[in-house]
């Protein structure tokens, strides 16, 4: 009886792919449908953390650091250029009030 071996590339691959779908669909709906756009954000969060696959760059910031909600921009999160000392962007959440900043 041979034992059922798992493919983990095929499934980080699959993982990968509903992640990046999850998100996309969390960034139409939102404005419609708060509630779904967080609950598709936070299915991507946790199918990323099962299968250990990083959240795509263009997402990941999309998150807030501290309570870890899917932000989307002038609804639960602000947007602010900073061009002092070292120009960056700070991202402020609307639920927890969580500050995160980005280099630009």
């Amino acid at each position: 009886m041979g034992s059922l071996r798992r493919d983990k590339k095929k499934e980080r691959d699959i993982a990968r792919q509903r992640i990046a779908r999850l998100l996309s669909l969390a960034d139409e709906i939102y404005a419609r449908d708060k509630e779904l756009a967080i609950s598709y954000g936070e299915l991507a969060r946790r199918i990323s953390m099962r299968y250990r696959v990083r959240i795509p760059k263009e997402w990941s910031w999309r998150y807030c650091r501290k309570c870890k909600k899917f932000l989307y921009p002038g609804i639960n999160m602000r947007v602010r250029v900073r061009s002092r000392r070292m120009p960056h962007i700070v991202i402020m959440c609307g639920e927890c009030g969580g500050l995160n900043r980005r280099p630009y």
